[in-house]
This record gives structure tokens, sequence and C-alpha cells, in this order.
């Protein structure tokens, strides 16, 4: 298994509302970045992957799975980028900010800190037991 971090706007699409998908998940599409697409392409159902809200609140907020790998993205007109499906595993009681994120120095490494950017990106399973315990799981 591995892991990831997927980030949303939540205005756009948040924890809520995927949590409101309920089992059968919902379509993670509208990648557009090359980087993140080819995340997106490396992707095993059965991986689990952070819920990370960007601009507004910028924090861990939830846990996702993904129960579908990667296939043509149908919102992509030029059928060069892909979409999985993810369904809601749960929320976190205590949401992470960047902010924390980057106050520990195990976690300096991460493509979140580095090329914060980026919208799919790998966790190493040692900071994905690090942020889980930060935030209490």
């Amino acid at each position: 298994m591995q892991y990831w971090l997927l980030k949303s706007e939540p205005n756009v699409w948040s924890i809520d509302q995927q949590k409101k998908a309920g089992s059968k998940g919902a379509t993670w599409d509208g990648v557009r970045n090359y980087q993140a697409s080819n995340n997106l392409k490396s992707m095993k159902k059965g991986d689990l992957c952070f819920f990370y809200h960007s601009n507004i609140g910028k924090e861990i907020v939830g846990i996702v799975e993904v129960t579908k790998e990667s296939f043509l993205d149908k919102t992509d007109k030029n059928k060069k980028f892909v979409a999985i499906i993810v369904k809601f595993k749960k929320k976190l009681k205590k949401s992470i900010t960047l902010e924390d994120i980057k106050k520990n120095g195990a976690l300096k490494h991460l493509s979140l800190i580095k090329q914060s950017r980026l919208s799919v990106m790998p966790i190493d399973s040692k900071s994905w037991k690090i942020i889980n315990k930060m935030g209490n799981i």
C-alpha cells in the first residue's frame, strides 16, 4: 500500500461533500499538472490519501481510499489527463494545519512544503504515521 495527499479547495469539493458521496465514492478529476497526473497514475486500489483543504484552511481534514485506479478524465477535452475514484474513510477529529506540518522537522522533506502548488503527492509511510499521530488517529 502507498500513501498520498490530495488537495481540494473546500469551496469546490470539501471533505463533507466527499462523505456525502457515500460508499460509491467520487471521481477525483480536473488535475492538469503532469507531475500530479503521473501521481494519480501510480495510485492503486486500496491506497490511502490524506484529504487536504487548500487555499481556505490549508489543513489535512480527513482520509479517503482509492477505489478505482486511473482512467481517462472525462473533463479533459484533449484526453491527456486521468482521474481516479476515492471514497470517504474518516474525518479527522483534529485538523492538521500546514503550519503544524511545517513546524515538525521530520516532515520538512514533504512535497506539501517543497512543492506547495502540487495537488497530488506521495507521502512516505514514516510521514504518514507522524501525521496520523498529529491528528490523534
